[in-house]
């Protein structure tokens, strides 16, 4: 598993006594925490005693997808996932996102995320287009879709041979879209995509392209060079095709 904080030693420290109070004791092997910056954490997370905890501290800020990435390097066996730091378990989701990445042809499992108010978040999106990112941008529509194309990267559950046959996320996605292209990848792919819907976590969003030029700049490099790709073009065609024939067998919602 694999958490990225940037300054959010706060809410870490809470996912990681969640995920030791509430997740099925052997579930979790490891946790893999990056410090994107300095900052301090607590020292007495290793009495938890649930799961072996690696804390990498980066010298430098990386990216979204570079720093996931070196976290789970050299997973081959078993489930990898990856988690926003600022998530709040309910219940135990993730022993059912794992049940469910175990199934025959998956190759990625999200969840049901909430907004503090409880509503939904829309991490489950349809297709991203100019119009889809102007709706969420300029409009504030951000309402889950009924019927995904792939979901935001908050939290993802995949088996770690999809991820090992995907090469985990593209690293030229410095922040944004990095999710959107796996979950492309990995129906090209032939693998399926499937939420779980009685798998449910709260989400405290912390939109700093909303306060920072820097992220801004990100996201828009990331959309250009995501809609100029090759991943997207087969994609998009793929959906048209199976929109056509009214098939969509590969992306389902259980509970």
């Amino acid at each position: 598993m694999s958490i990225v904080s940037h300054g959010q030693a706060d809410l870490v420290d809470g996912l990681i006594r969640q995920l030791a109070r509430q997740t099925a004791f052997g579930l979790i092997d490891r946790v893999v925490l990056t410090l994107n910056i300095p900052e301090k954490i607590p020292d007495d997370w290793a009495k938890l005693g649930a799961f072996e905890l690696k804390v990498i501290r980066n010298q430098r800020p990386d990216g979204f997808a570079a720093n996931h990435n070196r976290a789970l390097a050299g997973q081959t066996q078993g489930i990898v996932a990856v988690l926003n730091p600022d998530l709040q378990l309910v219940g135990d989701p993730l022993s059912l996102l794992c049940e469910a990445a175990m199934g025959p042809g998956v190759g990625l499992v999200a969840p049901i995320v909430l907004e503090e108010n409880g509503e939904p978040a829309d991490s489950a999106r349809d297709l991203l287009t100019p119009a889809s990112v102007l709706s969420r941008t300029l409009l504030r529509r951000r309402h889950p879709s009924p019927s995904p194309d792939w979901f935001a990267g908050m939290c993802i559950v995949l088996p770690a041979s999809a991820w090992r046959e995907m090469g985990g996320f593209d690293e030229r996605f410095r922040m944004y879209c990095e999710d959107f292209d796996l979950c492309a990848r990995l129906r090209l792919a032939g693998l399926s995509l499937i939420q779980v819907s009685d798998a449910r976590l709260l989400h405290a969003a912390r939109r700093s392209s909303h306060r920072s030029l820097q992220p801004l700049v990100w996201h828009l490099r990331s959309l250009w060079r995501v809609w100029r790709s090759g991943t997207y073009r087969e994609y998009r065609k793929l959906l048209r095709t199976e929109a056509a024939l009214g098939v969509r067998q590969t992306v389902s919602s259980i509970g």
